[in-house]
């Protein structure tokens, strides 16, 4: 039997600093579950832990592809059930940090069997785009498959594109063709625990605040760096993240420094809606609020009482 800890929240929220804790007072041991943490060279704009952090607690999935060469969702479910194992094996306790909820739910779910890709309908669609723009796509993708659009952003080019493939190819939505496979089973118990601001105004000025920290830090210079590489584009999914993607529009010469600090925080609070719409429907999730001054005291509480049953 396994046990496995998940620490959700939208960004902003403080999932790190409880999870660095919790390492101090439990066997655990960190897999990130971040779909920007696990590219290299992208460390100020995704508030990485620091190489200090990184010495002293562990992380799994964290640094591990280069920006150029996307990252799936099937890649992370292949990823962390290797370092599910490995943590076992040294008798400790996965502690799965992080906001992609797409990387929770295929782990805990199971991941979607779907067809490969077809380059002539790829091909198709993208004509399609071209002519009738991407938000037009994305109303097509509502029309067929509400609950995937829900979770796919109207800028997210890749997703909608292989959205309306698999439909094309398959006559059913992206959203109901899951695969049975899935980690958590009569086997194995799953901890799911949500820390957020109990109020979104709360959480808004934590990320603006955040995103001006991360402009003072250098982020601007960071992104500088990737846009001199010559192999990266806005059709990277690593280079389309948050902050990253506005960054670059203004290092074109497309926006100014003040549009691109706007669009920055405004992508990241969108970022924090879509995410805390995902928690919203997550089955057994304890809920704890990062206003709480005894908020982290009432984790470890939980999860003692949790780990003793």
């Amino acid at each position: 039997m396994s046990t496995l800890i998940c620490l959700m929240g939208p960004t902003a929220s403080g999932k790190t600093d409880i999870a660095l804790q919790l390492v101090k007072d439990f066997p655990f041991e960190i897999i990130s579950v971040d779909s920007a943490l696990v590219y290299k060279q992208m460390d100020i704009g995704t508030a990485k832990p620091s190489n200090a952090q990184l010495l002293q607690t562990p992380h799994h999935l964290i640094n591990i592809r280069d920006p150029a060469h996307p990252y799936s969702a099937a890649d992370f479910y292949q990823d962390a059930l290797a370092a599910i194992k490995l943590i076992e094996s040294k008798n400790k306790i996965p502690l799965l940090v992080g906001g992609t909820m797409l990387y929770f739910k295929v782990l805990q779910e199971g991941i979607s069997d779907l067809p490969s890709a077809d380059k002539k309908l790829r091909q198709t669609i993208l004509e399609q785009a071209h002519t009738l723009g991407w938000p037009a796509m994305h109303k097509k993708l509502i029309d067929i498959d509400e609950l995937a659009a829900l979770r796919i952003h109207a800028n997210d080019k890749q997703r909608i594109a292989r959205a309306l493939e698999i439909y094309a190819l398959t006559g059913q939505p992206i959203s109901e063709l899951q695969n049975k496979e899935a980690f958590f089973n009569s086997d194995n118990i799953i901890v799911n625990i949500a820390v957020a601001p109990r109020d979104r105004a709360v959480l808004h000025d934590r990320i603006e605040k955040r995103f001006d920290l991360l402009l003072q830090n250098g982020f601007v210079e960071e992104v500088k760096q990737l846009f001199e590489r010559g192999d990266l584009d806005l059709e990277k999914p690593a280079i389309r993240s948050v902050g990253y993607r506005q960054i670059w529009e203004y290092l074109q010469g497309n926006i100014s420094y003040e549009e691109m600090r706007e669009k920055g925080i405004i992508a990241t609070r969108q970022l924090a809606k879509r995410q805390l719409t995902w928690l919203r429907s997550w089955p057994n999730l304890q809920w704890f609020y990062s206003e709480n001054p005894k908020n982290y005291s009432a984790i470890k509480i939980y999860l003692e009482s949790v780990l003793k049953e």
